[in-house]
This record gives structure tokens, C-alpha cells and sequence, in this order.
């Protein structure tokens, strides 16, 4: 089985208006987000759905950042759009418009190669989907999905039956207390692991995140960004590059590797939002990532 990350989510064109500028039809979605981050520790195998008016600069950017494309289906019809906004502080985007063009007719078949990755990152999609494929997978390592509030009202479920065959959730502090209908993270997280998951991700935003296991519970503050440009896609950037880590690991349920992803993943989120788009997770160096990283761990360290 091969070391190599396969995501399977959505590819978008996404336009973004904050207080420091806006952007039209900017690289985005979640495999996207996720691939970009994620191939800085380990080959990414992308699987999505683009319209026939996708950018192939944004496929040249994939390729040259060690994503494998060939799960990258090109449909006739436009891309998925999203349009968005967000207030001065940030912690919420109101959609303005959303579009789903080609991806609402996505479904996903692997080719033999992307079978036999060794890891899988569900991102967030209708969680049937993530469902159909996690079963078209031959005994990956490790398995990870992503949710959102719309599936878990929607298609309660469903998720529930899919988490209880994947290794790792993300998700943050608002989907878990409405997954579980306990207000308390902590509690809610802990209630998260009697689904299925051995590993429970939860995301803060500004507030950091947790990192819960039967046995651990441990806090991560975010990186103090002075000026935050675009926060979308942070969560998948996040995600992107804690997958990353352990699928390079040998070991990756120990928790010190687990508590090493999830710093290169906090330190790889606040990147992302310091321009918008990719733009920053693209063009930061590998000595500005662990520059900040070492920065990061000796914060941490009493």
C-alpha cells in the first residue's frame, strides 16, 4: 500500500469580500485547501469534479505542489461557485451565493491506484458520499472525515453509520455540540469518541483547538495572527496538514506524533489566512513553516 493521501471533496471558484479586499473566482473548496496543504508532508491524491471554465493555471498549481490529478474530472458545466463575506471579526462567513454547477451531480469513482492509499481524507460532503467511498477503499491506515451542521441536521444518520468506521473526526466546537446536544466541548468530544472515532478533532477558530482521545485531552491555542485576510478554508488547511504528518509516520496513533500534527497544523492554518484564497499556503517556504513551528512547540513548552 502506498504512502499517499487521498482526499475526496469538493473543488470550487470562490469569490471572498472582507475588510482588507476581496477576490473573484479564486481557487477553493475543500480538497483544494486540504491538497495544498497536506503535499508538504506527503504525496496527495485529489478526487473532485471541475466545470469545463476551471483555470488550468489552478491544475498547473496542484501538479507543481505534488497533487496527483488524475481524480480531478472535468464535466461539462461551470465549476462549483461560492460567494461570501465576512464581518470584521471574522467568525462567520455569510454566503451570498452558492452554486453548485457540476459538483451536484458528484459521484466519485476510484481508480485502482487511488484504492490502495494508505490514507483517506473524507472532506466535507454529503456523508452517503463519504460513505460510497470509504468502500470502494482497500483497508487504508488511516481514515478521517469532515462533517458540517447541514449533514448532521440533515442526514443524522448516515453520519452516524459513517463514523463508525473512520479512525479520525474533524470537527468544530458548533457541529459538535449539535451532533451530540451537549453545550460543553470537552463533554461533547468525549461523547464524539463513543461513535467510532479513536481520535476527535475539534476546531476553535481563533480559540485553538482540541485534540481528545480516550486517554488525553489536550488543548491547542491558534497562532496570533495580526492581520487576518481570509479565513477560508483554514479548517481544511488544517486538516490538510495534520493528515500529512501522520501519514509520513510510522506510528501515528502515538500521541506524540499526534500532538506534533496537530502544531504543523496550527501553524499551516495561520498561513492560510494571511491572504486569500491558496495564495499564502502555496508560496510560504519550508523555513517560514518550521520557523514558525519551532516558534509554536517552544510557546507550549512550561
Amino acid at each position: 500500500m502506498n504512502k499517499e493521501i487521498l482526499v475526496v471533496g469538493s473543488a470550487a471558484l470562490d469569490s471572498v469580500e472582507t475588510i482588507h479586499g476581496n477576490i473573484t473566482d479564486a481557487a477553493g473548496g475543500s480538497a483544494i485547501h486540504f491538497s495544498m496543504s497536506a503535499s508538504r508532508f506527503a504525496p496527495v491524491s485529489i478526487v473532485a469534479v471541475i466545470g469545463t471554465d476551471f483555470p488550468k493555471e489552478y491544475i498547473d498549481l496542484l501538479h507543481n505542489h505534488n497533487v496527483n490529478t488524475d481524480g480531478l474530472i472535468t464535466a461539462p458545466g461551470n465549476t462549483f461557485r461560492w460567494h461570501g463575506r465576512y464581518d470584521k471579526d471574522f467568525k462567520a462567513a455569510e454566503t451570498l451565493s452558492t452554486c453548485l454547477n457540476v459538483f451536484e451531480g458528484f459521484s466519485p469513482k476510484l481508480t485502482e491506484k487511488a484504492k490502495n492509499c494508505s490514507s483517506l481524507f473524507l472532506a466535507n460532503i454529503d456523508p452517503d458520499i463519504q460513505y460510497d467511498v470509504l468502500k470502494q477503499m482497500r483497508k487504508p491506515a488511516i481514515t478521517a472525515c469532515d462533517t458540517m451542521n447541514y449533514w448532521i441536521k440533515l442526514k443524522n444518520s448516515s453520519l452516524k453509520k459513517l463514523l463508525k468506521e473512520v479512525d479520525i473526526l474533524f470537527i468544530n466546537d458548533e457541529e459538535a455540540r449539535l451532533f451530540t446536544g451537549i453545550y460543553n466541548v470537552i463533554t461533547a468530544a468525549k461523547k464524539l469518541l463513543e461513535k467510532g472515532p479513536s481520535v476527535i478533532i475539534v476546531k476553535r477558530g481563533d480559540a485553538g483547538s482540541l485534540l481528545v482521545t480516550e486517554n488525553e485531552l489536550i488543548p491547542f491555542p491558534a497562532w496570533p495572527v495580526e492581520k487576518v485576510k481570509d479565513p477560508t478554508g483554514a479548517g481544511d488547511t488544517f486538516g490538510g496538514a495534520f493528515m500529512g504528518f501522520i501519514t509520513k509516520e510510522e506510528n501515528w496513533k502515538e500521541i506524540k506524533v499526534l500532538k506534533k500534527a496537530m502544531a504543523y497544523a496550527t501553524v499551516l492554518s495561520s498561513f492560510n489566512v494571511e491572504d486569500f484564497s491558496i495564495n499564502r499556503t502555496c508560496a510560504v517556504t519550508e523555513n517560514e513553516v518550521e520557523e514558525r513551528f519551532n516558534k509554536y512547540i517552544k510557546n507550549l513548552t512550561v
